[in-house]
């Protein structure tokens, strides 16, 4: 990392700036638990009239530029209604769970939802929050860990399912996450066996397999994925399933819902392998929860959306930046409408248009700025097919002006044109 500091008596800010880098990967324990630590840690750049910035050395001036660009780059995750929503459910499952002490299966919670809608990070900050409830009640109330048991605690485990999963590879990469050696011979029942072991050694409570969809139900060893499923859920985890257009994936196949909403599955079958019996007589359960974007047909949900708007421009560090600019006149119809009220793509919106601001000088945004701002799907890592990279909307025709005109070499030129035609 590289420290920024502004000069002293600037007026900018105390504390050095540092330069992002790279994110930690909390596919790994040791990413994971350094992701939970710092995730709050960005500091945002201070407020500056645009008096006391010009007032500034040209150096404080870059540093402080710098800065603002850093803090529109990393706008923080607002909690919405659809996600609170969510964050309770898990966090109440979560908690019920790991203080079972029976010897049942767990129930689960699958999380859907469309791509960019914020899935994957409520789920990592409600596991995280539960994480560090845990920690501290272990201080108190967890005993040490019996002998042989490895001292490495472990009690939220996220991964993300291979693009090209395969029951065997979705094993390989949660004994990834905790470092474990995979012997490449291994059978798929050895695999599973051995993920029970790394789960109970580490003392694990959640696991969460991001991009779930990413099996494909259709392939051959798809009863192979609904065996894999069916024994992590003997595990005595919390099974956190994410993923988009879970209901029509094919993975609840053989599943219907009960009185509840639940989705019920039938039991295992008596001649698996792998299967034992307390297995054989639990039926495993998944509470279904949806992360949808924000709606704009009642004044209620219209409400909700604007009080998002408004939690975005407070974070927003532009001089000519006014009360209002992003929740008033018709601000609020314009960007729903560019973003469909995805989550993701209103943080796009508004942080790319954040920079154009400063890019061209205006400091503030409205329209004709964000009419600027391309929305871009996709990312890395990201599976189309598996509907993650979310479906863009109508971009303003300004910009759909500026397309590369269509090939027409092959064309069938027609009937010549007379010498009058106007051209």
């Amino acid at each position: 990392m590289a420290a920024i500091s502004p000069s002293p008596n600037s007026g900018v800010s105390s504390s050095d700036f540092v330069l992002p880098d790279e994110p930690p990967d909390r596919e790994t324990a040791e990413g994971w638990a350094q992701w939970r630590r710092s995730r709050r840690s960005f500091v945002a750049a201070p407020f500056l009239d645009l008096r006391t910035y010009r007032a500034l050395s040209p150096r404080d001036k870059a540093f402080h530029d710098l800065h603002r660009r850093a803090t529109h780059a990393n706008l923080p995750m607002l909690e919405t209604p659809m996600s609170a929503t969510v964050s309770r459910l898990l966090h109440s499952r979560m908690q019920t769970n790991s203080l079972n002490a029976g010897p049942s299966t767990r129930p689960g919670v699958m999380i859907n939802g469309g791509g960019n809608q914020g899935k994957t990070e409520t789920t990592a900050e409600a596991a995280a929050s539960f994480e560090e409830m845990w920690l501290h009640l272990r201080q108190r109330c967890d005993p040490e860990p019996l002998p042989g048991v490895r001292d490495v605690r472990c009690t939220v485990a996220y991964v993300q399912t291979p693009v090209k999963a395969t029951p065997k590879a979705t094993c390989e990469s949660i004994l990834d996450f905790f470092g474990d050696h995979i012997s490449r011979s291994a059978t798929l029942t050895q695999l599973i066996r051995q993920v029970r072991t790394s789960l109970r050694d580490h003392r694990t409570r959640v696991l969460i397999l991001d991009d779930i969809t990413r099996l494909r139900m259709h392939r051959v060893d798809d009863q192979d994925t609904l065996d894999l499923l069916r024994s992590l859920m003997s595990m005595r985890v919390t099974l956190i399933l994410v993923g988009v257009g879970i209901p029509k994936s094919g993975l609840l196949r053989g599943a219907q819902r009960d009185a509840t909403g639940q989705w019920a599955f039938e039991p295992y079958a008596l001649d698996a392998d792998w299967a034992d019996d307390e297995t054989t007589q639990t039926e495993r359960r998944f509470d279904l929860a949806d992360l949808e974007p924000f709606r704009y047909g009642t004044a209620e949900d219209i409400a909700h959306f604007v009080t998002h708007l408004a939690g975005l421009e407070g974070q927003l560090r532009l001089f000519n930046a006014r009360p209002g600019m992003l929740t008033g006149g018709i601000m609020p119809e314009y960007v729903y409408r560019r973003t469909g009220g995805v989550v993701g793509y209103i943080e796009r919106l508004i942080g790319d248009g954040a920079a154009l601001a400063m890019d061209t000088g205006t400091e503030e945004i409205n329209e004709g700025v964000l009419d600027r701002v391309l929305i871009r799907a996709g990312g890395p890592r990201r599976d189309a097919a598996s509907g993650e990279e979310g479906e863009v909307p109508p971009q303003p025709a300004s910009m759909k002006g500026r397309r590369k005109p269509r090939n027409k070499v092959l064309d069938d030129p027609g009937v010549p044109a007379s010498s009058t035609a106007v051209t």
